[in-house]
């Protein structure tokens, strides 16, 4: 019998009543294995009036009882990573251990979020006239949501609520339709580790639901993680209704590799860079720029790694790579390998038509590579999100720095060198948000802040670290002048000595 997914509302799971469900696949059989009920218009003004009735009071809970509570969430989170991971690999494909990894790195802003009380210290500056202080301090915003994507539906939200609920928001989410089960697993250990009832909820859904949280009136803040057109949409819709909008979109990450650099490093870097997750995640490495002779060594290096990675079912654990998320995302891939020798790139390593023994009705690809290929290539413009690595020949320093930066995307980038001098001039030159110096994915910790340049962001702040603080509140300055009690009425006894 098929499973249904729910909302979760209120503190309570919720029935879907618009009738309408999405199917969720395992990616490894391609067997449709669950159903997502699909929020209408008014189950999302019912999970935002949930919200905005809890914030009324959760805005006024002690920092002490939201950190409790969220250590509390922390240790469940812990106990139960393995079962998360599980459900990561039973409905988006990863290897169960890069579906851990995805957790740990959760964790990682969770407990940020357990250190709220550092973040929330306000500032105050006395005596700036006579009796009159000056003190700042931020406030929450109210109802926020967060709209999330598939490759990782545990960690891009917890990149968002449990700072949100921390500073003393509440939160609604609306995870990927394609992979939904962690979301309301995410529910219930909130719950289960002591937020009050309507602090977090999660309504499932397309493009009504979608809308409905960027139109609504009690929605202060939205936060987005996903392709660049969906969130230069968002970023246009929600801050056209009036609210703060973090965006953040594609991404097509270089590897700036030097004649001088360890080019067994470099291979080992680009190939778990590329490949890693199926090459379905933002921060992968989707483009490697040789410099000068190396070219033909590097590419061959790649090549004897890639061959041997072993491709199978998430549930294997000799699996290093599993299936993509949708058979229709499959096929997508593969057309940007199909159609790049007609486009003027060498096909090193073809993997489409790749297949696993048992699993043949699975959304399986192989691995690809693409050398010497044209920046006029589909291959190289588009964000892939698949296991193709594309190889760009430059002769030097400059003219591979000139091209990263001719690219609209700009989240993250690297360089491979044994020269400091290289790496601090590619780090100033270099037009991207996130910097690896022989660091290929520079995804940063739960302390500082995640975010591109260019069409890989919209809007001001970046996402967790002091950004997500700043973000999820908002500046408020008091200003204070208390009379002098020696100054007080006569005849009203303050019990302080008067003035003689």
């Amino acid at each position: 019998m098929t499973k249904t997914v729910n909302h979760w509302i209120g503190g309570k799971t919720a029935e879907g009543a618009s009738g309408t469900y999405g199917p969720v696949t395992d990616p490894a059989t391609g067997e449709v294995t669950t159903q997502v009920a699909f929020a209408t218009v008014g189950e999302v003004d019912a999970a935002v009036a949930a919200a905005k009735d809890a914030f009324a009071t959760w805005r006024h809970s002690s920092l002490a009882q939201r950190t409790t509570i969220l250590f509390q969430f922390r240790a469940l989170l812990d106990e139960h990573r393995d079962e998360i991971a599980a459900l990561i690999t039973a409905e988006h494909g990863k290897v169960h251990s890069d579906a851990l990894g995805e957790v740990a790195r959760g964790l990682e802003i969770v407990d940020l979020a357990c250190g709220i009380t550092v973040q929330l210290k306000g500032e105050l500056s006395t005596q700036v006239a006579t009796g009159v202080d000056v003190a700042a301090i931020r406030q929450p915003l109210g109802v926020v949501a967060g709209i999330t994507p598939f490759n990782f539906p545990a960690m891009v939200p917890m990149w968002m609520f449990p700072l949100a609920i921390a500073c003393g928001n509440t939160f609604v989410l609306k995870p990927s339709e394609k992979d939904p089960s962690v979301s309301l697993k995410i529910a219930e250990l909130l719950a289960e580790a002591g937020l009050p009832d309507g602090v977090f909820n999660v309504v499932h859904g397309d493009k009504v639901a979608v809308d409905r949280l960027l139109e609504h009136p009690d929605v202060r803040a939205v936060s987005f993680v996903g392709s660049t057109p969906i969130a230069r949409y968002i970023h246009t819709t929600a801050s056209a209704h009036g609210k703060r909008v973090q965006a953040l979109g594609g991404a097509k990450n270089h590897m700036l590799v030097l004649p001088d650099a360890d080019l067994d490093a470099a291979a080992d870097a680009a190939v778990s860079a590329a490949y890693g997750s199926a090459g379905e995640r933002c921060m992968a490495i989707s483009a490697v720029v040789a410099v000068g002779a190396i070219g033909d060594e590097l590419v061959d290096k790649i090549r004897e790694r890639a061959e041997k990675i072993k491709i199978g079912p998430g549930t294997d654990p000799t699996s290093e790579m599993g299936p993509l998320i949708t058979a229709a995302h499959r096929d997508k891939v593969a057309s940007y390998v199909s159609g790049a020798a007609a486009e003027g790139a060498e096909v090193v390593l073809d993997g489409t038509g790749y297949t696993v023994e048992g699993y043949e009705d699975g959304h399986w690809i192989g691995i690809s590579l693409l050398d010497k290929v044209p920046v006029t290539a589909k291959a190289y413009q588009d964000e892939i999100f698949g296991p193709v690595l594309t190889v760009l020949r430059v002769d030097t320093y400059d003219d591979g720095v000139a091209l990263i930066n001719a690219s609209p995307f700009g989240n993250g980038t690297a360089i491979f060198t044994r020269d400091g001098g290289a790496a601090r001039r590619f780090q100033l030159e270099v037009e991207a948000g996130m910097v690896g110096v022989n660091v290929p994915i520079p995804v940063p910790v739960g302390y500082h802040s995640f975010g591109g340049w260019k069409d890989s962001l919209f809007g001001d702040h970046h996402i967790y670290g002091n950004d997500g603080t700043h973000f999820y509140t908002r500046g408020k300055v008091v200003t204070t002048r208390w009379p002098d009690p020696a100054d007080a009425p006569a005849g009203v006894d303050l019990g302080f000595p008067r003035n003689h």
